[in-house]
């Protein structure tokens, strides 16, 4: 009878799994391309000029914009709202909080993750608005204005982008009732920002469903090069809209998730 050895596994090498995300990070921007084809079928419809949409866009923005125009106490709510709120600034700041926090975590790459995916979402949105250079709403007497191009609305794409980011970043740190209650604001947020784009008139119904897909599918693609460099590093790789990106940040968890 032969004697079996057995021997353990490899540990993986943190310098090689990190070259490896980074390498991931650059083909998460080609798997982006796929990630966005409803984004994609959505502005070829657009530059079609497709009757529905066309109907959609149009009607949308001239029944919102009459009621908006009837109620000065609800166009300085979503003044408020669009400007200050939920302004891309706004959006952006609260993620580098989260970012600054990830950090005293010591929960390096997923704080890099976090950075790259919303700096990335800036960058792919402006590149596409000049790509696409479509006009925005010209309504009559208007109550808001806004400046350079109109698809995607850069509103929308930053507010979907920072909400996924901030909840597979953050999930993990939150107690079960509190995730429940992050996820209903950070929806609501998404959906808000849309509705005071359009309902102020800056913007037409399909800029907002573009800036969401487009915002979605990034994170989506970035979140999966995070999760291949966890699988290398032999670390489970959990549901990520169920318990987020990092779960050891639970509560009670290590102070230095990634070792």
């Amino acid at each position: 009878m032969t004697r079996r050895h057995l021997t353990r596994p490899r540990a993986a090498d943190p310098r090689a799994a990190d070259l490896r995300l980074g390498e991931r990070l650059l083909a998460a921007v080609a798997a982006f391309a796929v990630a966005a084809v409803p984004a994609a079928l959505l502005l070829v419809l657009v530059e079609a000029n497709w009757a529905p949409l066309h109907r959609l866009d149009a009607g949308a923005a001239r029944r919102l914009h009459a009621v908006v125009r009837e109620h000065p106490a609800v166009l300085a709510v979503l003044r408020v709202l669009s400007d200050r709120v939920w302004d891309p600034t706004t959006m952006r700041l609260l993620v580098a909080a989260a970012v600054a926090w990830l950090l005293w975590r010591r929960a390096w790459r997923l704080a890099v993750w976090a950075a790259a995916t919303v700096t990335a979402s800036g960058l792919l949105g402006w590149a596409v608005k000049a790509a696409v250079a479509r006009a925005r709403p010209a309504l009559p007497d208007p109550v808001a204005h806004a400046p350079g191009f109109s698809f995607p609305s850069g509103h929308a794409m930053t507010a979907a982008t920072c909400a996924a980011v901030l909840l597979l970043a953050a999930s993990p740190a939150l107690r079960p009732a509190w995730r429940l209650a992050a996820r209903t604001v950070a929806g609501l947020s998404v959906l808000g920002v849309g509705f005071t784009r359009v309902a102020l008139g800056v913007h037409w119904v399909s800029d907002v469903l573009g800036g969401w897909l487009l915002g979605l599918a990034l994170v989506a693609a970035t979140a999966r090069a995070f999760e291949g460099w966890r699988r290398d590093t032999g670390r489970p790789v959990p549901p990520p809209f169920a318990d987020g990106l990092e779960p050891e940040l639970a509560p009670g968890g290590p102070a230095r998730p990634e070792g």
